[in-house]
């Protein structure tokens, strides 16, 4: 039997909070139950949604916040607010009460709260973050995707030793295969930044995963490696195109199947595959953005998802805590 993790959840983060994250909780511990919630929010109405539903008392304790972090605030105004549901929950997992925390609010604010209630795992400079998304075998693990606009050699290297070590963690039987992304396979591709990591990382090797050289934009998703280091400006870009293009695909296959008999014929006909089809691009499934290089894990949930959505976001939380992430990447930045 797991031992129970204990998730920190800043239950006011994001849109249609509490009521969303109250939700996610009840969808989660559906097919889950060696978890316990301390949630950290406005009482009142953390108790109101919580009696929508079939929540034993023995699985929560909510912990009563005054204040808020708001989606406008920036990231400094949010640090001096230390009551508020975001700041109790980061620095309920910095005292040890709990093993990870989760919120769906202001991105920037995470950050920086984050930061200022954990050490950094010595060795790693900056942290990163990153998400999962899908490729035509299974899932890769992305990163960074918004924690750092400019990055040197060595905050490659230990993005793909965070990124392999997250791998592992959530896919323990899979192979962790690295590569960087630049815009050409070829040695002399790209900028001396990324070169420079290239030889490094090619001279150099690490039980954690096996590294694949570069890889171009129109091979993420080939599937052939799992693991793909970016600087956090192109890895946000890449991203934020990957979930438009699926939105685009999403809708204007939508309209072809609903215009005219024969098209919602056809669709009829295939609308098992066609529910794979959304089920594979539905980007509540792979919600849940990891910010690495800290000595305990911060789960970012979009803030616009919903309770599947945030469901999911759980579930990275209890496989990040129980694949021993934290030590993975500690085991290895030492080699």
């Amino acid at each position: 039997m797991s031992k129970t993790v204990v998730i920190a959840v800043d239950a006011m983060g994001g849109d249609n909070s509490p009521s969303k994250v109250i939700a996610g909780i009840s969808e989660y511990i559906k097919k889950n139950n060696n978890v316990f919630f301390r949630i950290f929010g406005k009482k009142i109405l953390i108790i109101e949604e919580i009696s929508k539903y079939q929540i034993s008392s023995n699985l929560f304790e909510i912990i009563d916040c005054d204040d808020v972090v708001e989606n406008n605030d920036t990231p400094l105004s949010a640090a001096k607010k230390k009551n508020t549901s975001m700041w109790q929950a980061i620095n309920d997992v910095n005292v040890k009460k709990s093993n990870v925390v989760v919120s769906a609010g202001n991105t920037g604010a995470l950050f920086v709260i984050s930061k200022l209630n954990m050490n950094m795992i010595k060795n790693i400079s900056k942290p990163a973050l990153a998400a999962l998304w899908p490729n035509k075998i299974d899932m890769n693990i992305v990163l960074d995707l918004g924690a750092n606009v400019e990055c040197d050699e060595k905050n490659f290297e230990d993005f793909a030793l965070m990124g392999a070590a997250l791998h592992k963690s959530l896919y323990p039987t899979d192979d962790s295969k690295v590569a960087l992304l630049n815009i050409g396979s070829e040695e002399i591709k790209g900028h001396e930044t990324i070169k420079k990591a290239y030889h490094s990382m090619e001279n150099k090797k690490n039980q954690l995963y096996e590294f694949c050289g570069y890889i171009e934009g129109n091979q993420i998703m080939d599937g052939k490696v799992n693991v793909i280091i970016t600087d956090g400006f192109t890895g946000n870009v890449a991203l934020k195109t990957a979930e438009g293009t699926a939105n685009f695909i999403s809708s204007e296959l939508k309209k072809a199947l609903s215009e005219g008999l024969i098209a919602k014929l056809s669709s009829l006909a295939n609308i098992s595959n066609l529910r794979r089809f959304k089920k594979r691009l539905d980007p509540r499934l792979y919600n849940g953005a990891i910010l690495l290089g800290l000595e305990s894990p911060v789960i970012k949930s979009h803030g616009s998802t919903d309770y599947i959505g945030f469901a999911n976001s759980l579930d990275v939380c209890v496989k990040t805590v129980n694949g021993k992430l934290i030590d993975k990447i500690k085991e290895n930045i030492k080699n």
